[in-house]
């Protein structure tokens, strides 16, 4: 499985941070979040996701107010 973010659209909020600092931080200069190892991709990140991070992965995705983490 894969998460695919759209960053362009990102407002800053850090609840993906705040659920899954191994896979999110923020970027000092303009405080979206940054998908750690991630692969740009026209206009958005992309990045492999283990199996046992699924739930944690959806949660993320869920909780995103914006509605910017999708998974595929």
């Amino acid at each position: 499985m894969k998460i695919v973010y759209y960053r362009d659209k990102c407002i800053g909020c850090g609840a993906c941070v705040e659920h899954f600092p191994e896979l999110w931080s923020l970027s000092n200069e303009d405080g979206k979040a940054c998908l750690k190892e991630a692969k740009k991709i026209k206009n958005f990140f992309m990045r492999e996701i283990q199996f046992e991070d699924i739930d944690a992965v959806k949660k993320t995705a869920n909780d995103c107010p914006v509605n910017i983490i999708k998974i595929s």
